[in-house]
């Protein structure tokens, strides 16, 4: 899929065109589906969404959002990642919840977004870290959401923040030790 066709299709939406918004879904829908996957395997294994029910609920509300200034192609997934994660996190409150108490579903954090080994960290958690890390760095934490929920490269997430690849580099480094330290904190305070 061209960047340029979603971004005019983006910019018709806008408009008012229906009609684009259809073809905008059947143009992004594999890269979504794709996105949520991934998104998903690393949840538990009974987990009870799947990735086509994700992708939907991403799309409802997304249909459902006024007043956005659609852009281009990297904003609209910067926003369906960000919708991704409310998904993911409700869901695991909800699941946490009728748990009595647990502390939700264990999200395995490879290399990619921590400086060590892989671990397990409670989506709760890593949800309650980013809130904090946006207190601190706004950018910080639209990158992690960016990489970690979306799946976007480097390359992609500097596009979308709209800073060069190397800001980005550093800006990751500085994200991963910085969630590195909070969520062992948290861990260890437990």
């Amino acid at each position: 899929m061209a960047p340029e066709d979603v971004t005019a299709l983006l910019v018709a939406w806008n408009k008012g065109d229906r009609a684009a918004n259809s073809r905008l879904m059947s143009l992004v829908y594999d890269d979504l589906r794709r996105v949520a996957g991934r998104r998903l395997r690393a949840e538990r294994l009974n987990h009870s969404l799947a990735p086509t029910a994700l992708v939907h609920e991403t799309y409802l509300r997304l249909i459902d959002m006024r007043r956005v200034g659609w852009q281009n192609r990297a904003q609209f997934f910067a926003i369906a990642a960000r919708l991704m994660r409310r998904i993911l996190v409700d869901h695991a409150r909800a699941h946490a919840a009728h748990k009595r108490g647990g502390h939700g579903l264990k999200v395995p954090l490879a290399e990619n977004v921590l400086a060590v080994e892989p671990r397990d960290v409670a989506l709760l958690d890593l949800d309650a870290a980013l809130d904090k890390l946006q207190r601190f760095d706004g950018r910080l934490a639209e990158l992690v959401t960016l990489r970690f929920f979306a799946g976007l490269s480097v390359e992609e997430a500097a596009d979308v923040l709209g800073v060069s690849k190397a800001t980005t580099k550093r800006d990751w480094s500085r994200a991963r030790a910085w969630l590195f330290r909070e969520l062992r904190e948290e861990r260890t305070s437990e």
